[in-house]
């Protein structure tokens, strides 16, 4: 098969970053082995292969954002026969017996270990994942259209629910790429009235199209102030100017796993009169299970720009440098 490895994680003119030829690897013991026909690029691959997130496996291969067909079964799996369409996201593995899996909040576990970090991910031909954090997927949707929803999606929708939206609320997004786009689809189907916020004009046109109340860039106040705030560019700078557009008991979720440092905070301009400051960690199966339920039930427009495996390099420099509409996909079968 081909697979990338990210043999030396930098930036692009240091890094070692590779397409090799190799052999498939074999489910083991409770594991599917999977055919990948499309894997989402998401920023948390980037921040993996230029070294913004420490090593966890020496020359891994990044991607969790899989959309594949069961091949293989390792011993032990029910539930799943050869043919499934079926998801790999993030979220691999936990332990199932600390204080965080048992009050049903695994996302925190100590333990947990994660695709394309921890063990070889989608930016290749085949890959594996334990069959109990594999997610049967919603019909009505392409290869290419589910892949974004198995991080992008799962990820938007738990900062949505970590941004305390009442019902009917005002929804300020920072930033609108994959996830954003996804998870304001997600509001407007609740009810929501959303304000966009981010520096790219192609961006805010999108926002427009799928139902925002408004899109200016990314440091300008909205119309209004909001109930509720995501922030989803990597941007720490960008802090500030969001709490202090919250309302009173207004709460801003910053739903990244890597963020520039934060600027200093006035008390009074910033959370003072209750404003809430919250961080999103990784998401629960539970959290994937009703996001891709609420996919089934409600057709969302997933914007895609498609590359072929061999150009995962040029996906990357395209997504770091804002050219990307929508969310990148690697398209492998």
């Amino acid at each position: 098969m081909h697979a990338w490895h990210v043999d030396r994680p930098g930036p692009a003119e240091t890094r070692k970053f590779e397409l090799r030829e190799e052999p498939a690897p074999r489910p083991g013991p409770g594991e599917l082995l999977v055919r990948v026909r499309a894997c989402g690029v998401c920023r948390t691959d980037l921040h993996v292969v230029e070294g913004d997130l420490p090593v966890h496996r020496p020359g891994v291969v990044p991607g969790h954002e899989v959309v594949g067909e069961v091949i293989e079964l390792g011993a032990g799996v029910a539930g799943f026969a050869g043919g499934d369409r079926v998801g790999i996201a993030w979220l691999r593995s936990t332990c199932g017996v600390c204080r965080y899996c048992r009050r049903g909040a695994e996302n925190l576990c100590p333990y947990s270990t994660y695709t394309g970090w921890d063990a070889d991910g989608g930016y290749a031909d085949f890959a594996t994942v334990p069959a109990a954090y594999a997610h049967r997927l919603p019909e009505g949707y392409s290869d290419a259209e589910l892949a974004p929803l198995l991080c992008a999606g799962i990820i938007g929708y738990r900062a949505l629910q970590r941004s305390a939206l009442p019902p009917g609320g005002r929804l300020g997004i920072y930033g609108f790429g994959a996830s954003a786009h996804l998870a304001a689809q997600v509001a407007l189907a609740q009810g929501a009235e959303v304000h966009v916020l981010t520096r790219d004009p192609r961006a805010r046109r999108l926002a427009l199209d799928l139902g925002a109340a408004s899109a200016a860039g990314a440091a300008a106040p909205p119309p209004e102030p909001l109930d509720a705030a995501i922030l989803f560019a990597p941007v720490g700078d960008l802090v500030p100017p969001a709490l202090a557009a919250l309302d009173r008991g207004g709460t801003l979720a910053v739903a990244g796993i890597h963020l520039t440092d934060i600027p200093s905070l006035n008390y009074q301009e910033h959370l003072f009169q209750e404003r809430q400051l919250r961080s999103v960690t990784a998401n629960t199966r539970q959290d994937a299970h009703e996001f891709l339920t609420f996919a089934g039930e409600h057709r969302l427009q997933v914007v895609t720009t498609p590359y072929s495996l061999d150009r995962a390099d040029a996906a990357l420099a395209d997504l770091a440098n804002d050219r990307v509409h929508g969310a990148a996909v690697l398209i492998t079968g």
